[in-house]
């Protein structure tokens, strides 16, 4: 299984993301300290879990429907993984340092805060 977190709010106006086949594991919302510009003061979480094998096809799906600028979501099992911006995923080998400073590096180009680029390595 692959884990990944969604923030609702970072999605574009007039999405429909469907047949995704995810498992939601948890839904939550919060006020996040820090917001970046635009981004709102409150947040709604959708924490997931999607089968390995479709991983890759729920990353692309999410990319296409992420908001610019300064959003991103990131999916993750024990071997690998994806962090996810708009029309663009990345995909690397968990440990992989080099991969994590890239994700890290086209975070900051979509305008993510430096201080929510902190997904699992």
């Amino acid at each position: 299984m692959t884990d990944g977190s969604l923030i609702v709010e970072s999605l574009k106006v007039g999405t429909h993301l469907k047949d995704l086949r995810i498992e939601a594991r948890e839904i939550y919302r919060f006020r996040p300290q820090n917001v970046g510009a635009g981004q709102p003061d409150v947040w709604t979480v959708i924490e997931f879990s999607v089968a390995a094998a479709r991983a890759a096809e729920v990353a692309e799906a999410i990319s296409e429907a992420l908001d610019q600028p300064g959003w991103y979501a990131d999916l993750r099992s024990a071997d690998e993984t994806f962090v996810v911006f708009p029309g663009r995923v990345l995909r690397y080998a968990r440990g992989d340092r080099a991969a994590r400073a890239e994700a890290r590096a086209v975070g900051w180009t979509f305008g993510v805060p430096e201080h929510q680029l902190d997904w699992s390595e």
